[in-house]
């Protein structure tokens, strides 16, 4: 996979001796299991993969590439290069301003934007009536444009399954910067229209059936459809694609929930399924598959508590939270100065966005262990940070050096 250049400060010299030894030990990325740093009476357990991925990782590359080359220009982002705090505040240190929210809500007016500035668009893409609006004003979107090549991925399958008459429905969060970019690309093709969990797929398919009338779908689902969908005829004919920062297991779920409901109501078999429904499976991302994988690995691991590391408004890394909740105490933290002192925490309810304090996070036992990933936005000196101030607590960060020695022996 491609080596990019990333500023220095989102490395970890840990981290990176961690994750080339696990590649060397595990080429075929089979081992799940997560990785033991022992500190004495401290205990964590690192999960087998975590942090940037390959989508982000170009984001950064190209982001900084561009403020290095156009000194004398003005930078705009669309929005949030990605979904984490450290990044985003780098480039707005840098000079560069963003555009809009993460919802969409404009800060900049792009009235203000000229041919002579720079316009960065984010890993998560942006919708084609952005996108031709940048074109008009002789801004060139292809050279900064910074969407994951997962996420196009998505919209090239998606446009595959259109050209044989299907229609798409995307699970995703109607207002996440990714879903409404998918959106926009899938719509140009098919009609569509968007999921945001398995209650709203099981009143969509309702309308599959006929069980519900069809005049109540444009006010059920009002504002997640494509202009002119017409819900008698358009579903009959359909593939699942996702948002790709969703839990994967959600996304197979709901796919397979629509599936079965064509099955049935069409009375078709395995062998005749395609007729009304398109295989979409090689739509869902590798790093979110990969990482959330290996939560489950992590969570194979007796544990008192789970810290999971990233921008509390990241989509995959509240699915990691979501997930090892439901085994264990977890904690969702940005930062290492969140973890006050051995008994204090501050951290964030995953589903609310509540900023949260608690105390007594780490037990009073003789021996403490703790579960630990990232999201893939989260850069690896952070993960670091966050180790090392843990093992501080107990007096045993001064074994950090020997662990990156004996990792890179």
């Amino acid at each position: 996979m491609k080596q990019f250049t990333i500023p220095n400060i989102y490395r970890s010299s840990l981290i990176s001796a961690i994750k080339q030894r696990r590649k060397l030990d595990d080429k075929f990325k089979k081992d799940f299991s997560p990785t033991l740093l022992d500190f004495g009476n401290l205990k964590i357990y690192l999960a087998r993969h975590f942090g940037f991925c390959y989508g982000v990782e170009n984001a950064i590359e190209i982001a900084f590439k561009t403020i290095e080359e156009n000194p004398d220009k003005r930078i705009f982002l669309l929005s949030e290069m990605i979904h984490n705090p450290q990044v985003n505040a780098d480039l707005q240190a840098l000079g560069v301003q963003f555009l809009q929210d993460t919802y969409g809500k404009q800060l900049i007016s792009f009235d203000t934007i000229t041919k002579d500035d720079v316009v960065l668009i984010p890993a998560f893409g942006t919708t084609l009536g952005i996108e031709a609006m940048l074109n008009e004003k002789g801004i060139p979107t292809e050279k900064y444009n910074t969407t994951c090549p997962f996420v196009e991925k998505v919209w090239n399958r998606s446009e595959q399954i259109a050209q044989k008459g299907y229609s798409i429905v995307i699970h995703g969060k109607p207002k996440h910067e990714e879903t409404r970019a998918t959106f926009s690309h899938v719509s140009k093709n098919t009609p569509s229209v968007v999921v945001n969990d398995m209650k709203e797929t099981i009143q969509l398919a309702k309308y599959i059936t006929g069980e519900k009338d069809a005049t109540e779908f444009y006010i059920e689902f009002k504002g997640r459809f494509s202009e002119g969908f017409d819900i008698t005829k358009d579903l009959q004919h359909f593939g699942v694609v996702n948002q790709t920062t969703q839990l994967a297991t959600d996304t197979q779920a709901i796919s397979d929930y629509l599936k079965q409901t064509v099955l049935q109501h069409y009375q078709l078999t395995d062998a005749t399924i395609g007729e009304h429904f398109a295989d979409t499976r090689d739509t869902l991302c590798y790093a979110t598959n990969d990482n959330q994988t290996a939560v489950a690995g992590l969570l194979e691991t007796d544990a008192d508590l789970a810290l999971v590391i990233g921008g509390y408004n990241s989509s995959n890394t509240s699915h990691l939270v979501e997930l090892c909740e439901q085994k264990l105490s977890t904690y969702f933290i940005d930062s290492a100065e969140r973890m006050i002192n051995k008994n204090e925490i501050n951290h964030c309810n995953w589903a609310t966005k509540e900023e949260l304090f608690s105390t007594g996070f780490l037990p009073e036992k003789e021996t403490v262990k703790v579960l630990i990933t990232s999201g893939a936005s989260c850069p690896d000196a952070m993960v670091e940070k966050v180790i090392g101030k843990l093992a501080g607590f107990y007096n045993a960060d001064y074994l950090l050096e020997d662990m990156i020695k004996g990792l890179s022996d």
